[in-house]
């Protein structure tokens, strides 16, 4: 981080001189109602600031990730305005690609972060490796469940934000594989997928409890909303000591169900990284900088025990400096 950081600092010198006007780079992302997306944003724009005048980042994005005709149709116009770089997460990796690769063939710069977008041309993608998150996942609900003395039986529900979505099949994917690879007594239940909606994430958590009583052991849910729904359930019917719930993400109410033992783990990214990474790629993209065609961003499992040592991870409003 730091060699790029340098790198990018070596080129505003380089080129500070001789720049006029800011380079425009349109950062696009899935949702704008979700922290993990204001967080890459607070990313983008801190990177902005490093730059110190030389890109000029504006941020898109429809209001929810469900919402994706309306990312294409935004991504459609910002190809239009001809900027000189997109940084985007598009929630699709297919609707999405005639429009980028149209950009990328006119000589703009694509930056693909968190979901990788195919049949399109483009710079650098930048991401978690989610199949790896996953397995984590699957790993910390094993420990869990030997740690509290329970046998490795019983059903397990896995409730998903949106079906068709890669990120999340590679999240689930892992989870799935990894469970079965450690604790094949354990029933996984069909996954149950909720719009990405808090409110049909707690449904569905209802009727997992409802259905299987005392049998439900563990849930995963494979992002914020998803394990905001859960942890609300849990701690209404306070069930901390009976299920084992493990999520995706980290926004203010995981974090607050983390405390208070609704949720025993998060599965948590560097959505800051991702944002600020992305811009810094976009502007040495412009240059003719060499890229990575992949960038792994890292993911970390926080705990109640271990949470105020990762709080940078958790809270990335504390890096906001632009």
């Amino acid at each position: 981080m730091k060699k790029l950081l340098l790198l990018c600092l070596g080129l505003v010198l380089i080129f500070g001189t001789v720049v006029f006007g800011a380079y425009e780079i349109a950062f696009i992302v899935k949702a704008t109602d979700s922290d993990f997306w204001q967080y890459t944003i607070v990313g983008a724009k801190n990177a902005e600031k490093d730059l110190q005048g030389l890109v000029k980042v504006t941020v898109y994005g429809p209001p929810s990730e469900a919402d994706i005709d309306k990312q294409v149709a935004i991504v459609e116009d910002v190809v239009r305005k001809k900027p000189d770089a997109i940084v985007i997460s598009s929630t699709s990796s297919q609707a999405t690609a005639p429009a980028l690769n149209k950009a990328y063939q006119q000589g703009i710069k694509v930056i693909l972060i968190d979901n990788f977008v195919y049949d399109t041309g483009y710079n650098s993608f930048l991401a978690t490796n989610n199949k790896v998150g996953g397995g984590l996942a699957a790993e910390k609900v094993v420990e869990l469940l030997k740690k509290a003395g329970k046998p490795l039986k019983g059903k397990v529900g896995l409730i998903s934000s949106m079906a068709g979505v890669q990120v999340l099949i590679d999240r689930d994917d892992g989870f799935v594989a990894k469970l079965k690879e450690l604790a094949p007594g354990l029933e996984i239940l069909p996954t149950r997928y909720v719009d990405n909606d808090i409110a049909k994430a707690a449904a569905a958590t209802e009727d997992l409890i409802t259905a299987y009583g005392n049998d439900l052991v563990a849930i995963f849910a494979d992002n914020n909303h998803t394990g905001d729904g859960v942890a609300r359930v849990i701690e209404e019917r306070k069930l901390q000591d009976k299920i084992i719930a493990v999520a995706y993400d980290s926004d203010p109410q995981e974090v607050e169900a983390l405390r208070n033992g609704s949720l025993k783990a998060l599965i948590v990214q560097d959505p800051h990284g991702m944002g600020y990474k992305g811009v810094m790629f976009a502007f040495m993209a412009i240059h003719g900088e060499p890229l990575p065609l992949y960038f792994d961003t890292g993911v970390y499992v926080v705990t109640k025990e271990n949470m105020d040592n990762l709080t940078w991870a958790l809270d990335p409003f504390k890096r906001k400096r632009y």
